[in-house]
């Protein structure tokens, strides 16, 4: 029988020594690691304990690399009870040896706050750049191919990329392997809405390791072919006669809370050109049609309701865009939030000219209801840098907001017809050949309530916009290598 040695992480001695009862009741298992914090000196029988800075360091991986000699290595990254199911680790080398895999990880059950509910994953992709991509807790390896990606690991030491290094240097040589089936049950320490989560990456104090596992995909894009030099293609902005310079563009669909709010406060802009407001109404059935013909004065509101049932906020987009009065510049405003002063239409102008850029995206604050700031507070991309921010996107789950568009390159790319990503979809686009201009300063109250679209997921819907976003980035991962293939 192929054997399996494993490496826990131990902090709590009670459900450490747990772990590995359970652990132990496996007939695969060979040997069992204890990762510890420095200065631990108590022990579990029969176990080895390796002396660790953190789990997720380059030292730490090498040090796994090192002491595995079984035919796989299973690392569990939690410090909470781990409960395999009935023969889960024969199933899993099963799995491993059939499909050839490098890494294979499964769904599982998560305990949370005592109630105990299943939580699937989603399959890997090449696109699967995201350093938070979820593979649940355990993860077991092919030693082999461990030892071979550690000893190509860079010889810069991470303290927070380590584990991201390996599992993308596994990839680029094996199929991370997702066994859709519940293979162990695990003790869910985050219980915070998905609403909350998504923004882990752009909060202040994670900065140091988002430097981190920017460098490492940096050089995984190198590696694999798909990494893009900073030059990008020049805009001619006089090319196109337009009947006004910009239009801002509100998707709306049943926001009767909201919509009024938004629409003044386009319509309060201070510009020194002439813009137009763009509403698409898709069907609403709430007071939203009626809220928004009381502002049917103003002669810059143009009010679209589609002929057709079938467009999300991409399609809206798209219609809106392709209207014969949308200006030079399309400028975006969520139906459930505003503009943060009367010169933020004229400041995001303003920077397409002075930085010669296709696509414009600027800052924002997360409020609540009543605009009172929330956290994180201050969302403002720091990471999108002119010299790498558009190899960097593709770790990313987002680009930022509000965000503009010169016209006719969003005419010629068009969005994707969906309710979730589109934005991020188009973004990776355009920067493929176009700058994306930034602008640091706060142009937009983010309003976070009860009915926006990812407040607070369940786990169904929130794997299915992460297996989308995962699929635009393999799709602009391959696109990118064709891309460097032809300009070679």
């Amino acid at each position: 029988m192929k054997k399996i040695d494993a490496f826990v992480l131990f902090t709590e001695p009670e459900q450490a020594i747990k772990t590995v009862k359970e652990l132990r009741q496996s007939e695969p298992i060979n040997k069992i690691w204890l990762l510890t914090p420095e200065g631990i000196t108590e022990k579990i029988e029969g176990c080895k304990i390796i002396p660790i800075d953190s789990l997720q360091s380059s030292a730490t991986v090498k040090k796994i690399a090192q002491h595995a000699t079984a035919d796989y290595t299973l690392i569990y990254q939690k410090s909470t009870l781990l409960q395999p199911g009935y023969f889960a680790l024969e199933r899993m080398i099963r799995i491993a040896e059939e499909s050839s895999a490098g890494m294979v990880y499964s769904d599982y059950w998560a305990i949370t706050n005592g109630a105990k509910k299943n939580h699937p994953v989603i399959d890997y992709q090449e696109g699967s750049l995201r350093d938070d991509f979820n593979f649940g807790s355990l993860l077991l390896y092919q030693t082999e191919a461990l030892k071979v990606a550690a000893d190509r690991m860079s010889e810069n030491s991470y303290l927070f990329a380590g584990l991201y290094d390996l599992r993308l240097k596994v990839s680029q040589q094996h199929p991370l392997v997702h066994i859709n089936e519940y293979l162990y049950t695990e003790i869910e320490e985050d219980s915070r809405a998905s609403g909350e989560k998504i923004f882990d990456y752009v909060d202040p104090k994670n900065r140091e390791r988002q430097i981190e596992m920017e460098q490492v995909c940096t050089d995984y894009l190198k590696d694999v072919g798909a990494w893009l030099k900073p030059t990008f293609e020049p805009i001619a902005f006089d090319k196109e006669d337009f009947p006004c310079e910009a239009s801002v563009i509100i998707p709306v669909r049943n926001r009767i809370k909201t919509i009024r709010d938004a629409i003044t406060s386009v319509l309060k802009q201070e510009t020194k050109f002439p813009f137009t407001l763009i509403v698409v109404d898709n069907h609403s059935s709430d007071g939203t049609t009626e809220a928004i013909r009381t502002f049917q004065k103003d002669k810059r509101l143009i009010h679209l309701i589609p002929d057709r049932d079938d467009l999300g906020i991409g399609g809206c987009w798209n219609m809106a865009v392709h209207h014969p009065q949308c200006g030079k510049f399309a400028v975006q405003l969520d139906s459930d939030d505003i503009y943060s002063g009367n010169n933020t239409l004229q400041k995001i102008v303003d920077a397409f000219y002075a930085q010669n850029c296709a696509m414009v995206v600027g800052s924002y604050q997360m409020t609540n209801f009543e605009m009172e700031m929330i956290p994180p507070g201050i969302i403002d991309h720091r990471e999108w840098t002119p010299e790498n921010g558009r190899n960097n996107a593709l770790r990313i789950n987002g680009l930022g907001a509000p965000r503009a568009f010169y016209t006719p390159v969003l005419r010629e790319i068009k969005l994707p017809n969906t309710s979730y990503g589109e934005d991020y979809a188009l973004g990776l686009n355009i920067s493929r050949h176009y700058q994306i201009g930034r602008i640091y300063d706060i142009l937009y109250l983010c309003r976070r309530w009860e009915d926006n679209s990812d407040a607070s997921l369940d786990i169904v819907k929130r794997n299915a916009h992460n297996l989308y976003k995962d699929r635009i980035r393999t799709w602009e991962l391959q696109a990118r290598k064709k891309f460097n293939g032809t300009n070679h």
